[in-house]
């Protein structure tokens, strides 16, 4: 436990051989529960969860209530990362774990930098913590071509879900806690790579509250199993769904609010000046004229919006991203409880 608070990770994993055994045996002693989550994977991953749960189970022994600290959970198809941790998250919510991190099984993420993300909602600062490679510089040796691309996903981010301080959406080194997993329709959660872009829309409309923390970037021998050429349309497409979505549910459903208003407006604007330049029989000059005024029309609702929407959903991210900062969650305490543990690699 941390705290008093019981303390779980979900490791999805597929095709991580070679790595997610050494995610579990250097997990921190203070997680109580661990739901490895192989997700269809075509190498010895599973047989290699399975060997070092084992090991790991007969010499962590918990008294919490749990019979195992490891519990191998498998996925006969492939269902994404998206769905890997969808599985964990239902286990822990089952098993009413106060808080769930979430640990890559490509052994990217620093397990001495896990108490800095669930210490948080511990302390009830957040409902969800994220980490954040762009805060402070953090991207370190990010591939420019990841870095721009992550540019433009916080923004179209912060667009859908309404969170306007987060950044770095994709990445996966985050804690949820239990009232959140209880409340923001997880059972619905995208299974796709985008499902961190879904999460975040899912706890904006249930009233939660987002956390970043600043994290490095960190690139050790995994390989990408992104695929960019379906990854940018199926997440771009997602996320507009998602952002119809939560205008229909925060600014919709009790009468109609201006923030709908103003992006309804700047899309319709929009919408018909395009209309109006393909239909045009003036002449080119003109027809470029008169669009250009119209999609700066069009801009300036769409800004209009962008700011009362800011304005409302503040309070769910702004004073806690403020809070973060200055109390310094940034993983580096000297506390006894935060190192990650190594222990020696036991015999069956």
């Amino acid at each position: 436990m941390y705290r008093e608070t019981t303390v779980a990770v979900v490791v999805p994993a597929y095709n991580e051989e070679g790595l997610v055994g050494t995610v579990i045996e250097t997990i921190p002693d203070y997680v109580d529960r661990v739901y490895v989550v192989e997700d269809g994977s075509t190498d010895r991953t599973w047989q290699e969860i399975q060997e070092t749960a084992k090991r790991v189970n007969e010499r962590d022994r918990r008294t919490n209530g749990f019979q195992r600290r490891v519990v191998p959970i498998r996925h006969d198809e492939n269902r994404g990362v998206g769905g890997a941790i969808k599985t964990g998250y239902l286990a822990a919510r089952e098993d009413e774990i106060g808080v769930t991190a979430v640990m890559g099984g490509d052994a990217q993420m620093q397990p001495e930098l896990l108490e800095g993300v669930i210490r948080p909602i511990v302390e009830g600062k957040a409902d969800y913590v994220k980490g954040n490679r762009l805060l402070d510089g953090h991207y370190g040796t990010m591939p420019r071509f990841r870095y721009v691309g992550n540019r433009i996903l916080t923004w179209l981010t912060r667009i859908a879900s309404g969170y306007w301080s987060i950044g770095d959406p994709q990445n996966g080194y985050t804690a949820i806690s239990l009232h959140a997993l209880e409340t923001a329709g997880i059972e619905e959660m995208y299974e796709f790579y985008g499902y961190c872009n879904d999460l975040l829309v899912r706890l904006n409309v249930a009233g939660l509250r987002v956390l970043d923390v600043p994290r490095p970037a960190n690139y050790g021998e995994e390989e990408s199993h992104i695929s960019y050429r379906s990854y940018i349309p199926r997440v771009s497409g997602m996320l507009f769904r998602n952002f119809l979505w939560r205008l229909r549910a925060k600014h919709l459903s009790d009468g109609v609010h201006p923030v709908a208003v103003l992006y309804g407006t700047a899309g319709a604007t929009g919408a018909a000046g395009l209309v109006r330049a393909v239909r045009s029989d003036e002449g080119l000059l003109s027809t470029i004229s008169q669009l250009v005024a119209v999609l700066a029309l069009s801009t300036v609702f769409l800004l209009g919006a962008m700011l009362l929407d800011y304005s409302h959903e503040s309070y769910l991210d702004d004073r806690a991203t403020a809070e973060a900062e200055a109390s310094g969650y940034d993983g580096d305490d000297d506390d006894d409880d935060t190192a990650a543990v190594s222990a020696p690699v036991g015999q069956d």
